[in-house]
């Protein structure tokens, strides 16, 4: 068994990678079991080099802010603003902090110095401007595409005015208040006037999808892309603080599910740019149906990997990321009858699995689920090997 598991194991080079794909993905997902390690972020931030220069990958896109994330792409492709200052504002989720992802966005600043725009790189954060507390104001958002719109577009196409949207916006503390996210009572999102703002954004994208051949020509495409960001955003948090303001029982499984359909819109929206590196946690990228449970209510919903898979076909790759101990958060050697600890029995320290081959090798051998001691680690689920293109193990991962 061992010899054949093996036989299925490559160096985690982009080389080997494309080896186990029929083509080119235009999305190459990699994703991770925890976050905040930074040995899982220094092997993506390898990983993405590597396709840069052997596969004409141009654009990494993570799990962060899409709206906190313009400051880093403004960064990397025309040096607006300090490093310090992108670390600060242009990640959420507090990976700003993280060395790796400092590092990530100085070398892309380097690599991008003195080349002309077609062949620069480009950062984009694809999550919702949501935390787990909460989400966002959709002031930002909205009033920037108004903004767009109004400097090139007639004033008499429009569904409303500036001061029409920041009237109905009120206070950005009634937006974030953080006690919303368990009781309804306390969200806007229901409110006469987050109504009416959502149909005063439906109706400001839809100017914007009739007016694109003008937009482009009078702006850019990267401009108009960025507005059709801004519209993504707009409509996607009013529709969620909309579901934070419900009562029924299908409230969290909506609200999870938003989140993720939100992520998928914006990876499709970067896929047509070309070639890119995607990295989130694994729960994000599967093909699988993601499940948890949350206030004692089990939840089922699509990911975003599930729903941009189903888009792009196969030019959507997902590796999953698995590892052998974290112990300084209490995860040690795995178990020989699980995937980890099959995979912890090999000699190298870390590598990428054909997946398929793998299962194959196993045959009817069923290998437990890994039961994590943390809340922060999710083991790799056995039965989603079959949906998973490549599987990276990284044997021991010490303190960031």
């Amino acid at each position: 068994m061992a010899t054949d598991i093996k036989e299925t194991t490559h160096a985690v080079e982009a080389a080997s990678v494309m080896k186990l794909l029929s083509a080119r993905p235009r999305l190459l997902a990699l994703g991770e079991p925890t976050h905040g390690e930074d040995t899982l972020l220094d092997l993506r931030n390898e990983l993405f080099r590597q396709l840069v220069e052997q596969e004409g990958y141009r654009t990494i896109a993570i799990e962060s802010d899409c709206m906190r994330g313009l400051v880093v792409d403004d960064y990397v492709t025309s040096g607006t603003g300090t490093l310090d200052e992108v670390m600060e504002h242009g990640f959420s989720h507090g990976w700003g902090t993280s060395a790796a992802n400092r590092e990530l966005v100085r070398w892309m600043r380097a690599y991008n110095d003195g080349r002309p725009a077609p062949e620069r790189l480009r950062f984009a954060g694809f999550d919702g401007p949501l935390e787990i507390t909460g989400a966002a104001s959709p002031r930002q958002a909205l009033t920037a595409l108004h903004g767009y719109l109004g400097a090139r577009v007639d004033a008499g196409l429009f569904p409303c005015t500036a001061e029409t949207l920041d009237r109905l916006l009120g206070t950005d503390d009634r937006w974030t208040n953080t006690a919303a996210m368990m009781d309804p009572a306390q969200s806007v999102g229901k409110s006469a006037e987050a109504n009416e703002l959502r149909l005063l954004a439906d109706d400001l994208v839809s100017l914007l999808d009739e007016q694109t051949p003008h937009l482009i020509t009078a702006t850019s495409r990267d401009d108009w892309d960025r507005a059709r960001l801004y519209g993504r955003t707009a409509t996607g948090l009013l529709r969620y603080h909309s579901w934070m303001a419900d009562t029924s029982p299908s409230r969290m499984t909506r609200l999870v599910g938003l989140r993720d359909r939100m992520m998928a819109d914006n990876l499709r929206a970067v896929a047509e740019r070309g070639p890119a590196l995607v990295h989130a946690h694994n729960g994000h990228l599967q093909r699988e149906k993601s499940t948890m449970r949350m206030g004692g209510l089990p939840l089922e919903w699509w990911s975003a990997g599930a729903l941009v898979s189903a888009h792009l076909g196969e030019e959507y790759a997902f590796l999953a990321t698995a590892l052998g101990t974290l112990r300084h958060q209490g995860v040690d050697t795995p178990a020989p009858d699980t995937v980890e600890g099959l995979l912890y029995a090999l000699p190298e320290d870390r590598y990428v699995v054909d997946a398929p081959r793998l299962a194959t090798a196993l045959g009817d051998t069923r290998p437990a689920p890994r039961v994590s001691p943390w809340f922060g680690y999710a083991p790799l689920d056995p039965a989603h090997l079959a949906g998973i293109d490549g599987l990276v193990f990284v044997k021991d991962v010490p303190q960031s």
